[in-house]
């Protein structure tokens, strides 16, 4: 969070925050479409009240720092990437419990499960380092590039570190005691964000860059954060096995977007070459065309 920060540039973010359009419809989105999602799905499977419990903290989450390079990847607009995800985590301190609240009313004595106030600190524990990097990168420039490399360069040293862990820990554990109903939402949500998202971004006429981001982030959730709110909120004996549902989450949310990634630049490298024949046919023309004066005038 803190090499999060040192990518920001206030100025960046003051320009987006003076013309708040795209802000507004991501935060809408991420805000609006995702725990909707999160409490249909809950209802349509007909889960346990934990269970619900804990795909709701999962849709209320905020957009998570992979978003920004899956946005990147996708060529979006990553000032956008950036502010929303700022945005929506800041937002996040006020909205997740409020969202919370209001979604776990239609479950029976599900609001009494939520513990409001440590929601609250884990919140503020992960948005805390993101602040002290947009200070270093204001105040100190020069360092931000460093603490970027090492941050991400730590970042890909635990990630690979925790998946082999994992790997050897649990494997195909993950999906054995996940319950059939849990995957399916797994495997729906961030689906349904990356659809939802584009197709209202695309009402509210945005540009493409902007679209593809808005879409990324509004499928993205922020799983560490996630995984953090049901360890510090809940004893393990209640939670149990749907601690790993964030990592669960993680898989498909990775795996379709990889997947729109992959379609994005096929369909690109398809156009590049369609134009690469139009400018052929075009310089070529010409050419046949004083090759058949010639002839013609022989």
């Amino acid at each position: 969070m803190v090499s999060l920060g040192c990518t920001m540039e206030l100025s960046k973010i003051k320009n987006h925050l003076m013309k708040p359009k795209g802000v507004a419809i991501a935060l809408v989105a991420q805000f609006g479409v995702m725990p909707l999602t999160a409490f249909s799905l809950a209802k349509g499977f007909q889960m346990e009240p934990m269970e619900a419990v804990t795909v709701l903290i999962c849709g209320c989450c905020p957009g998570g720092n992979l978003s920004n390079i899956l946005a990147l990847a996708l060529q979006g607009d990553m000032n956008l990437s950036i502010v929303m995800t700022t945005c929506s985590t800041l937002l996040a301190l006020g909205m997740m419990p409020l969202l919370l609240f209001l979604y776990c009313q239609g479950f029976s004595n599900l609001e009494k499960a939520v513990p409001y106030g440590s929601i609250a600190v884990a919140l503020l524990m992960t948005l805390l380092p993101c602040a002290i990097g947009i200070f270093i990168n204001h105040r100190f420039p020069r360092y931000s590039r460093i603490i970027t490399k090492v941050g991400v360069s730590i970042l890909l040293v635990v990630f690979m570190a925790v998946a082999i862990l994992v790997g050897m820990t649990v494997g195909t554990t993950v999906f054995t005691v996940t319950s059939p109903r849990l995957l399916g939402t797994a495997a729906l949500m961030p689906l349904a964000g990356f659809t939802l998202g584009y197709i209202l971004s695309t009402v509210f006429r945005q540009n493409e860059p902007s679209k593809r981001t808005i879409a990324m982030e509004t499928g993205c959730q922020n799983i560490q954060l996630c995984s953090t709110i049901l360890k510090v909120a809940f004893p393990a004996e209640d939670i149990g096995a749907l601690y790993l549902f964030p990592m669960v989450y993680i898989i498909f949310q990775l795996a379709e977007a990889f997947v729109l990634i992959a379609l994005f630049r096929c369909s690109q490298l398809f156009r590049a070459s369609k134009k690469e024949k139009q400018v052929y046919h075009i310089v070529e023309s010409p050419v046949e065309e004083k090759k058949a004066v010639s002839s013609n005038s022989d």
